[in-house]
């Protein structure tokens, strides 16, 4: 017999259907208590309501598990590339080497992107948010692809729209960087890899060679890896409900580059440096912040330690510390603000305060400290994340559309005014 859950409303019993996820994750299917009970839920912030079914990700926090289509996050960052993990979650398999190849080249096949795109550019002023460019820009992919709003693409239609956008999206970054630092625009080169040509494209100058660093690659793909999707997060949630309304693959993964720009969500890497700026401008004593961090009326919070979803440590972070380590070892980079980080780094592992709260480092902690030493700016932070999201993204928004979904529709239980009738402007002095 098939499990369900009871629930009595004014001495009448409803049941509901159980269901259960591969990895023995239970719900309660309350599809139809509008319908048979006149009732609806409360759950601010959407934190224990499952909208939807997906086979993308598989997250226990409790446990510290992090899986892309059942492959540990462990094995693809030490093992694959960030092109092959991209391949596996929009096609929910590991390519094979033809289909890796085949993937690989139409993506660089597709990596320029229009010149009327370069006088969009002009009429951002240079001081212009990266993430504001960035989100712009992807949105206006689709007035020059305006068939991807049809609700009826085929296969191959969406995997153009799927290959244009994981192609033309880095350059767009790239350039968003160029623009705010004056520097002249690069084109891609299609003799480079995806991470390779991503460097390139942000740090070369016409009038100097350009080392790409292998160490520095290597560090890149394994954080575009980790990135790449994280279950049902806010931007992942945005880029399926509004897909849910048919909007094209373009205009949905902008809005969840505007969903990622919050603070809350993916501004903690860029909180993190701002943090160690701001414990060097004091005079650089971590003792200070730590004590004052420990100091339950003090409002300073550490950045970048803990997790809301990961209550034991986040996989990620083991992955991304070692990455920091070779990165900053290889380079033999002498920066106050990473010996900042490294102390507090050491007291969060050592501190029995940290370690009973399981406030570890974090992967924004470790991913800040990579950003900054290979060069890239704070405000460039948030961009390098929606780089890494946008397989997660463009797979989330490719389920929705295949399963069918319908039309994301929350609802609210009205707290204003009752009925009341219009008085006239003459009436209300």
């Amino acid at each position: 017999m098939a499990e369900s859950a009871e629930l009595i409303l004014d001495g009448k019993s409803y049941s509901f259907p159980v269901t259960e996820g591969t990895e023995h994750e239970k719900a309660i299917d309350i599809a139809k208590l509008r319908d048979q009970t006149g009732y609806i839920t409360i759950d601010s912030g959407y934190k224990n309501t499952g909208a939807t079914k997906s086979a993308i990700t598989f997250l226990d926090g409790e446990e510290g598990i992090l899986r892309y289509r059942g492959y540990p996050i462990e094995q693809l960052a030490e093992q694959s590339s960030f092109i092959e993990v991209a391949y596996l979650l929009i096609y929910g398999k590991l390519p094979t080497t033809s289909e890796l190849q085949e993937f690989s080249n139409q993506i660089t096949k597709h990596t320029l992107v229009h010149e009327d795109v370069r006088k969009i550019f002009d009429g951002f002023p240079s001081a212009a948010h990266p993430m504001a460019i960035l989100s712009s820009l992807i949105c206006a992919l689709t007035a020059f692809y305006p068939e991807s709003v049809s609700p009826d693409l085929n296969k191959e239609e969406i995997d153009l729209n799927v290959i244009r956008l994981m192609a033309k999206l880095p350059t767009i970054a790239a350039w968003t960087y160029k623009n705010q630092m004056g520097h002249p625009l690069n084109y891609p080169r299609n003799d480079l890899d995806y991470a390779s040509n991503f460097l390139y494209m942000m740090f070369s100058f016409p009038t100097e060679k350009y080392d790409i660093d292998p160490r520095i690659v290597s560090a890149l793909n394994k954080l575009l890896i980790l990135h790449a999707d994280h279950e049902q997060n806010c931007s992942t949630s945005t880029v399926r409900l509004v897909g849910s309304a048919n909007a094209s693959l373009y205009g949905s993964v902008s809005a969840g580059i505007n969903a990622l720009w919050g603070p809350l969500h993916g501004g903690a890497n860029q909180e993190v440096l701002e943090m160690l700026q701001a414990i060097q401008k004091d005079g650089g004593d971590t003792s200070k912040f730590i004590a004052k961090a420990k100091d339950k009326n003090d409002s300073f919070r550490l950045m970048g330690f803990g997790h809301r979803v990961y209550k034991n440590f986040d996989p990620r972070a083991k992955i991304i510390k070692k990455a920091a380590d070779d990165v900053l070892s290889a380079l033999g980079i002498n920066d106050p603000l990473l010996k900042i980080a490294q102390e507090l780094e050491q007291a969060a592992l050592t501190d029995q305060y940290f370690i009973e709260r399981k406030l570890y480092p974090n992967v924004d902690f470790y991913s800040g400290i990579i950003y900054r030493a290979i060069g890239i700016p704070t405000e460039m932070f948030t961009v390098m994340f929606a780089l890494g999201r946008l397989p997660g993204w463009i797979a989330q928004w490719k389920e929705m559309r295949e399963n069918k979904e319908p039309i994301g529709r929350p609802r609210q239980v009205y707290t204003g005014e009752l009925e009341r009738d219009y008085v006239g402007i003459e009436q209300r002095s």
